[in-house]
């Protein structure tokens, strides 16, 4: 029986993660806007005269061509996307502030643990792309993150209705404090409740608009909630090499 031929020509992508293979070549996860997150092999690409192996980093946008059966996909072909083709500096890690390297990696890690092989997310990889962007051009890394988080979200399926209480169905009041309950919605409560967050920042999440620093403290802990429901007990790698830095400043 003929196995059929995957491939494709030139669609964007990004690398999320590689790791060796062999002497000379490389396994990529890549996160492509029309086929979704998959895995290829990527032959030669650590070898000395590898043409590739400058551009096959994480935080490029590429154009990537890849041909293959099953799982076995090969590369076949990478070049750099839009602008980042016109001669000016390539992205990538290089690029982005110290103080985005974290979150940047922490985007890809989400990818990966949430997201299925071979699924087209296309919705998802521009709200990856527009968050790197933000983060390259020195964004305070909060306000990006919390976006994608709540698109990650939907489009998995488990976003949260940020404008009704999940029991009654009545609007949100601004003024009114809230808890979220992972897998059902937001409730209302006391105002010294755990967990308790403002109305307005479930509002302002709602609407893309967070700036103030207790509204997006409020965000983080609502979408690291629901993250964490999704992820059902896996640890982030990138959460706990954060924690780890943040207990060597504070020992400093």
């Amino acid at each position: 029986m003929t196995r059929t031929v995957r491939k494709a020509e030139l669609t964007r992508a990004y690398v999320l993660h590689h790791r060796p293979y062999r002497d000379t070549s490389r396994i990529i996860d890549l996160f492509s806007r029309e086929q979704g997150r998959l895995t290829l092999f990527a032959r030669g690409a650590r070898g000395p005269k590898s043409r590739s192996a400058s551009l096959l980093r994480p935080f490029v946008p590429l154009l990537v061509s890849w041909r293959g059966h099953g799982d076995a996909a090969q590369l076949t072909a990478v070049e750099l996307a839009g602008d980042a083709a016109s001669g000016a500096p390539t992205p990538g890690l290089a690029a982005l502030p110290a103080a985005a390297v974290m979150p940047a990696f922490y985007l890809n890690e989400l990818i990966l643990k949430l997201t299925t092989r071979d699924d087209p997310q296309v919705e998802l990889f521009d709200a990856y792309a527009e968050a790197l962007a933000a983060l390259a051009a020195g964004s305070v890394p909060e306000p990006p993150l919390r976006a994608f988080e709540r698109r990650l979200l939907d489009v998995l399926g488990y976003g949260v209705d940020l404008v009704a209480e999940m029991d009654t169905g009545r609007a949100i009041d601004p003024d009114g404090r809230y808890v979220y309950r992972p897998g059902q919605g937001v409730q209302r409560c006391v105002a010294d409740a755990p967990g308790a967050v403002a109305g307005g920042s479930l509002l302002r999440l709602a609407a893309g608009s967070l700036s103030a620093p207790g509204e997006l403290e409020d965000a983080r802990r609502v979408l690291r909630a629901a993250l964490d429901y999704c992820l059902e007990g896996r640890e982030l790698a990138t959460r706990a090499v954060a924690r780890a830095v943040a207990g060597k400043e504070r020992h400093r």
